[in-house]
């Protein structure tokens, strides 16, 4: 049995940022953190940061005064930074800096009264946080999950303000197909210079379509609320490979390895590396010889974290 590695996997450079800014944040306040929501949507990652004494709450009114709050990678609305402020929290922001590029021009959209759809999943963090820039009196904001939801929309086909964004994990091709129908649809609508969905989400998911040409199985290594992780279990199943989402080893099952040869192994954008070595570890005890990384896109980016939250290195 062979193990194919995809590359890249794991951490993105958001996530990365997000986890410095808060374990960078527990040796400079040396007081307790408090997070709005999950910082990334890795259960593994939350555990390891709560046994460090951080407190993740969804409602500000769940944090005391002048507390410090940290804004997930998923970025939050304005109506809750408003919120953050009036209880006088120090605000910390994990936001990815790709998510607030979104926020940027949804909110520029909103401003100039720009009836706009956006294109994202229901009750997701970042879709919520996103929607929330938008507050314009004069003109609505329209989320859509999927081609049929076009349909639904009450919008004039040759309305001439219009525009549309995207949720930054998104399926590319999913995407891309209602994206072309809303150009169809409506004429006049204008999108990003350059398309919302992040580097990391569309890198990976390039690399499910290199893994699924050479193996017969693929794990796929990420929590369950995990965007970016289910667009690639889904990818992968959508290609015609036997692929299963993974929290750990814990959860592979011995029948989905019998009689396979070659298996795929990767992880999305907020899961850690040492998951993907504790299931190499499992596979090598149960039949696995060759390991070999595959190649991809080297991503050598890199987003910084505030000025105030950064240690000097030794």
């Amino acid at each position: 049995m062979d193990v194919f590695l995809a590359n890249p996997r794991g951490f993105c450079a958001g996530v990365k940022r997000a986890i410095l800014i808060v374990e960078n944040a527990l040796k400079i306040y040396k007081t307790t953190i408090y997070v709005k929501h999950e910082l990334v949507h890795n259960k593994h990652v939350i555990k390891k940061l709560r046994n460090k004494g951080v407190i993740f709450v969804e409602k500000i009114s769940d944090i005391p005064n002048n507390s410090i709050i940290v804004f997930s990678a998923h970025g939050v609305s304005k109506k809750t930074k408003e919120q953050a402020l009036k209880k006088k929290l120090i605000i910390l922001n994990a936001t990815c800096p790709l998510v607030t590029k979104v926020h940027k021009e949804v909110s520029k959209a909103s401003k100039r009264n720009i009836e706009t759809i956006f294109i994202g999943h229901k009750g997701h963090p970042e879709v919520v946080g996103t929607i929330g820039q938008y507050n314009s009196k004069h003109s609505k904001i329209h989320l859509i999950e999927s081609i049929e939801d076009i349909n639904k929309l009450s919008i004039n086909p040759n309305h001439k303000k219009l525009n549309f964004f995207t949720q930054t994990t998104l399926s590319i091709n999913n995407t891309r197909s209602i994206i072309k129908l809303l150009k169809k649809t409506f004429p006049y609508i204008s999108g990003p210079k350059k398309e919302d969905i992040c580097y990391a989400t569309t890198n990976r998911q390039n690399a499910i379509i290199k893994l699924s040409k050479i193996t017969d199985m693929i794990l796929v290594i990420g929590s369950k609320n995990s965007s970016n992780s289910k667009r690639l279990a889904e990818l992968g199943k959508e290609i015609g490979v036997f692929t299963k989402q993974i929290e750990s080893f814990l959860d592979i099952q011995k029948k989905w390895i019998k009689n396979k040869k070659c298996i795929g192994v990767t992880a999305g954008a907020s899961a850690p590396e040492f998951l993907v070595k504790q299931v190499i570890e499992y596979l090598k005890k149960i039949g696995a010889q060759n390991i070999k990384e595959i190649e991809g896109n080297k991503e050598q980016i890199s987003f910084n974290v505030p000025k105030h939250l950064t240690i000097p290195q030794d």
